[in-house]
């Protein structure tokens, strides 16, 4: 009897389970489809978020392009003070006979050979340092010394280019421009300043043989023409 009661007690719970299982089922369903528009209805909001945000980029780019702007307009001062104006190269300026220092140098180098060559440059800066013509001191220098062709010792060994003289011998230079200086000063103390600034009136003092001019006027025709 008791065994009845409990077959048909199991019989009365599988009928109920097959009648609410499916109602359960439709439920459950319901609820997962809640859910899911809800998190629709989230993603929804937040993109309509994100499009407010969208709109507002234009403002941000007007505010690069005015800070360009400023940035070019600062800048084209600067482009104004690249502009200079470009010096004026000027000439070398004339120093004697209508040549440059350059060109004279060059003219007179063009005379002086062996010991003395290349030293044109001292006899232009102190001849007219002293105000003595540079091609009278190149010619005697010439005659004094035989450099047109070979030195004599007193230039070899002295560095004495005009036969300067003390106390009975020969002034040693410890170089040759000291010696070129020396003698041009010379010139100039011993002789330009008492007048005497052609070969003619130099040789009157400069030297005792009466041709002495003459013999030096060949060398200063050469050095002018050169």
């Amino acid at each position: 009897m008791k065994s009845n009661h409990i077959v048909c007690a199991i019989l009365m719970f599988g009928v109920l389970v097959a009648i609410t299982a499916p109602h359960l089922i439709n439920i459950a369903l319901q609820d997962k489809n809640s859910t899911y528009e809800t998190s629709n209805e989230e993603f929804t909001t937040s993109t309509e978020y994100n499009a407010d945000l969208a709109a507002a980029i234009p403002v941000s780019n007007e505010k690069v392009t005015v800070v360009e702007e400023e940035v070019k307009e600062e800048t084209e001062p600067l482009e104004e003070e690249t502009n200079v104006p470009t010096q004026e190269v000027l000439p070398d300026p004339v120093v004697y006979d209508g040549l440059t220092m350059d060109e004279l140098t060059a003219k007179l180098n063009r005379s002086l050979h062996s010991n003395l060559s290349g030293t044109g440059y001292y006899y232009a800066k102190y001849a007219l340092d002293y105000g003595v013509d540079p091609y009278i001191a190149v010619a005697i220098s010439l005659h004094e010394t035989g450099c047109n062709s070979s030195c004599s010792n007193a230039v070899k060994q002295y560095n004495n280019v005009g036969g300067l003289y003390s106390g009975g011998g020969l002034i040693r230079f410890s170089t040759l421009e000291e010696g070129i200086k020396s003698y041009i000063n010379n010139l100039k103390r011993n002789y330009y300043d008492y007048g005497l600034t052609t070969l003619e009136q130099i040789n009157t003092k400069y030297a005792s043989s009466s041709t002495w001019a003459s013999q030096v006027n060949r060398y200063l025709n050469k050095v002018k023409a050169a």
